[in-house]
C-alpha cells in the first residue's frame, strides 16, 4: 500500500504546485492556465511535471474533453492531510490549555498575600 499522505505532503512541498492547486481552488482550469503565472522562468514541460505530480498525489484529477484536458482539485486528498494535521492541533491545544491553567495557579499564589505580612504603617 503506497504511502499517501507522504506523497501529498511531497507535493505540496513546492511553492509552485501550491499555487497551482490555489488557481484550481477557483475552478477548473488547463494546464496553459496554470502554468501562465510561471511561463516567464518555466517551460512547458516543466509545468507538466509538476501537473503530474500533483495528479500522482490524488490532488487534481484531469478531464477529457475532446482536445482539451482541464483539471480540477480533488478536495478529498486534501482532507485526508487535515485529518492527519487534526490530531496534532488538538494536542497543542490541549497543551496550550494545560499551561493557561498551570499559569493562572501561579499568577493567583504570587498575588495572595503571605502569611504573616502585615502593612507595617496601618497602626
Amino acid at each position: 500500500m503506497p504511502d499517501t499522505l507522504s506523497q501529498t505532503f511531497s507535493a505540496l512541498a513546492d511553492p509552485t504546485r501550491r499555487a497551482m492547486l490555489a488557481h484550481l481552488s477557483r475552478g477548473e482550469a488547463s494546464i496553459s492556465d496554470l502554468g501562465k503565472p510561471f511561463r516567464k522562468r518555466m517551460s512547458l514541460p516543466a509545468i507538466t511535471k509538476h501537473v503530474k505530480v500533483l495528479e500522482r498525489a490524488g490532488l487534481i484529477t484531469k478531464a477529457r474533453r475532446a482536445q482539451q484536458r482541464p483539471c480540477k482539485i480533488n478536495p478529498e486528498a486534501l482532507k485526508d492531510v487535515a485529518n492527519w494535521m487534526e490530531q496534532y492541533r488538538q494536542y497543542w491545544e490541549e497543551s496550550f490549555d494545560r499551561l493557561d491553567a498551570y499559569l493562572k495557579t501561579v499568577t493567583a499564589n504570587t498575588n495572595e498575600p503571605k502569611t504573616g505580612d502585615t502593612d507595617e504603617h496601618s497602626n
